[in-house]
C-alpha cells in the first residue's frame, strides 16, 4: 500500500501528454521508411566551437564517463552490462565534434559505417530519440565540413529524423524534447529536401513552445540543474550560431528573441557558479558533462552577445529560487527552491535550503554532486537529503525522492525576506517538505553575513523527535577540533575558518562526486538541532 500511495504522489503532477504519449508509445512503434530519391545537402560549414573530450580512441576502443570500454562486435552497441548512460554516450558520436577531430578524420568515417552497419533501424539504444537527436546534430555538424557527402550518409540522417519525427518524447518533455526540437531543426537546415523542411517547421514549432516554457524570466532552466542549464543553453547558442550560419530565414525571425533569452541564461549561470570557473552542485550536477562556464562565456562573445563582467553583492533569482551572496572574500549561494516543475522533477534532488561556500577560489563547504544515473542505492543517497547542506528532520528526506528519477511527495518553498545594508545581507527562507511528517515540520532558515562572517540559524517549528544538520567539506579542506563547540577548518591555500555551532559538532567520514565515475574520500560536519533550533557562525580568520 505505500508504494501504492508513493506512485500515486509521483504520477498525480504529471501532465495528460506525459500519461497519454507513455501509453501511445508502449502500442505504437515508429515506422521505417525507405528513401530512394535522391537527396543533396545544403552549402554552409559548421565553424563552431569543438569542444568536446576525446571520446573515440581506434576502431573498437572509447571511454565515456571516466570508464573505457570497447566496441569489438555487433553486441557491443547495446551490452547489457553497461549502464545506460554509458551506452547513450556510445551512440552520441561526440567525439566528431571533439577538440582534436581533425586527426582523427578517417577513425570517424569508419565509426560512422560501422554505426550504420551494425544498428539497424529502430533496434537498440541508438534509436531511442534523446541519443539519437544528440547524434544527429553531430554529424550534421561533421558532414557539413566534407564537401560532397555521399547518399548513403544523407539518406541514413534522413531516415533518422524520421524515426525521431515519430516518437518526440513528448512522455518526457523537458530537455529531451528540447533536444528533439533542436536535431530536427539542424536536419531541416542541412539538407535541401521536402521532408527535410518538415522536419525543420516541425522542429521550429516545438522550440517555439519550448524556449518559453523552458527558460524562466530570470534566465534559469526550469530543471534547476546548474548542469543541465549549461547544456540548455550551450543548445540554445548553437541555434543562434545555426541562424547566422545557415541565413535561413525561418531561424532569422526567430534570432533576436533567442538572443534575449540566452542573454538572460548567461548572467545566471553567471551566478551559479564558484570562483573556480565552475558550477555549483545543486539538483543533478557535476562537471565534465556540459561544457565549462567560460566556453560559453566565450561562444556567446563570439555570437555577440554581451556578459556580465562585475555581479552585483547580492543577487536574488527569485523565479528559479537560489540566491548569491559575495563579499571580498567568499561567495555564498543559497538554495530556496522548489525541485522544478512539478510535472519534470527527474533530476531534482532533495537539498531545499541547502548552500555552498567557497573562500577565495577554493570550495569550502559542498554538496555531494552527482557520479551516476540508473536506479541503485548510491543514486538514491547522492539525491537524498542527508547529502546536501540542509537539515534532515526525522531521519526523512524534505522531498520524497525515489528510485533514479522520481520524486513524489516534495517540498515548496517561499523566501521570506532578503535586505541589504552597506556590507551585510539577510536573507530568509522556509520549506513544508516535512508536513507530511506527523509532526507537520517547516523548516526556517536564515543567513546573516557581514564581510568574513556568515551566521546561519536553523528553526523548525513543529513536532520533532531528531533533527541534524549537514555540511559537507571539499576533499581539500582540513579539519582540526577546537572544542565539542567549536571546529577549524584549513583551506590548501592555509585560510583558516571557525566553524562554531551552538550544538556538539560531529565530524563524520563522507564522499564526493563533482563528476560521473567519480568517488574522493571527504568529511562532514554533522549537528543535532537542540530545542529544534541550531545556530551555526562560519567565520573567516585573517592571519
Amino acid at each position: 500500500m505505500l508504494k501504492v500511495i508513493k506512485l500515486y504522489n509521483t504520477v498525480k503532477y504529471l501532465r495528460f501528454e506525459q500519461v497519454f504519449f507513455r501509453l501511445l508509445y508502449r502500442f505504437k512503434k515508429p515506422k521505417v521508411h525507405l528513401l530512394t530519391i535522391p537527396l543533396s545537402s545544403e552549402n554552409w560549414n559548421w565553424n563552431g566551437p569543438a569542444i568536446f573530450k576525446q571520446s573515440i580512441f581506434d576502431k573498437n576502443r572509447v571511454e565515456f564517463l571516466s570508464l573505457a570500454g570497447s566496441v569489438d562486435s555487433i553486441g557491443s552497441w547495446n551490452d547489457p552490462a553497461k549502464e545506460k548512460l554509458w551506452l547513450y554516450n556510445l551512440h552520441y558520436f561526440d567525439d566528431l565534434n571533439s577538440s582534436d577531430y581533425l586527426s582523427r578524420k578517417k577513425l570517424h568515417i569508419n565509426f560512422i559505417n560501422k554505426w550504420v552497419l551494425e544498428n539497424p533501424a529502430c533496434i537498440g539504444n541508438g534509436w531511442e530519440p534523446y541519443p539519437l537527436s544528440l547524434r544527429l546534430v553531430n554529424w550534421v555538424k561533421w558532414f557539413s565540413k566534407q564537401g560532397e557527402v555521399e547518399q548513403k550518409y544523407l539518406g541514413s540522417m534522413l531516415q533518422q529524423a524520421d524515426v525521431l519525427s515519430q516518437q518526440l518524447e513528448f512522455h518526457i518533455l523537458g530537455n529531451h524534447l528540447f533536444a528533439n526540437a533542436k536535431a530536427l531543426t539542424f536536419i531541416g537546415c542541412y539538407i535541401a529536401d521536402k521532408h527535410a523542411e518538415c522536419y525543420l517547421d516541425l522542429g521550429l514549432k516545438l522550440l517555439d513552445r519550448e524556449i518559453p516554457e523552458q527558460f524562466l524570466p530570470d534566465g534559469a532552466h526550469f530543471e534547476l540543474s546548474p548542469m543541465y542549464h549549461e547544456i540548455l543553453l550551450w543548445d540554445l547558442l548553437e541555434l543562434i550560431d545555426l541562424a547566422n550560419t545557415s541565413q535561413h530565414i525561418k531561424l532569422l525571425q526567430r534570432l533576436p528573441y533567442w538572443e534575449k533569452v540566452a542573454t538572460k541564461a548567461l548572467f545566471w549561470l553567471k551566478s551559479m557558479i564558484h570562483p573556480d570557473g565552475e558550477v555549483s552542485f545543486f539538483n543533478d550536477s557535476a562537471i565534465g558533462i556540459a561544457a565549462k562556464p567560460q566556453q560559453l562565456f566565450d561562444y556567446a562573445i563570439s555570437l555577440g552577445l554581451k556578459i556580465t563582467d562585475d555581479l552585483p553583492s547580492l543577487i536574488t533569482n527569485e523565479h528559479s529560487g537560489y540566491s548569491r551572496v559575495s563579499s571580498y572574500i567568499y561567495t555564498l549561494i543559497v538554495d530556496h527552491a522548489n525541485v522544478g516543475p512539478d510535472y519534470l522533477p527527474g533530476h531534482a534532488h532533495a537539498d531545499t535550503l541547502s548552500f555552498e561556500l567557497s573562500v577565495g577560489c577554493e570550495r569550502v563547504f559542498v554538496n555531494s554532486g552527482t557520479s551516476l544515473y540508473g536506479v541503485s542505492k548510491e543514486r538514491l543517497r547522492q539525491r537524498q537529503t542527508a547529502a546536501h547542506n540542509t537539515v534532515v528532520v526525522d531521519g526523512e528526506d524534505s522531498s520524497e525522492v525515489w528510485s533514479g528519477f522520481r520524486v513524489a511527495r516534495r517540498a515548496y518553498s517561499n523566501l521570506l525576506k532578503v535586505s541589504q545594508h552597506d556590507n551585510s545581507v539577510f536573507l530568509q527562507a522556509t520549506h513544508d517538505g516535512y508536513h507530511r511528517l506527523k509532526g507537520k515540520v517547516t523548516h526556517s532558515r536564515s543567513f546573516a553575513t557581514s564581510q568574513e562572517r556568515i551566521q546561519i540559524k536553523d528553526e523548525l517549528i513543529g513536532q520533532v523527535n531528531q533533527a541534524c544538520a549537514f555540511f559537507h567539506l571539499h576533499p581539500t579542506i582540513a579539519v582540526e577540533i577546537v572544542t565539542d563547540y567549536i571546529v577549524r577548518l584549513v583551506t590548501e591555500s592555509n585560510v583558516k575558518l571557525s566553524i562554531h555551532s551552538t550544538s556538539k559538532i560531529e565530524i563524520l567520514d563522507g564522499t564526493y562526486h563533482p563528476e560521473f565515475g567519480v568517488c574522493i574520500d571527504n568529511k562532514n560536519l554533522k549537528m543535532d538541532l537542540v530545542d529544534n533550533q541550531l545556530n551555526t557562525i562560519i567565520s573567516i580568520i585573517e592571519d
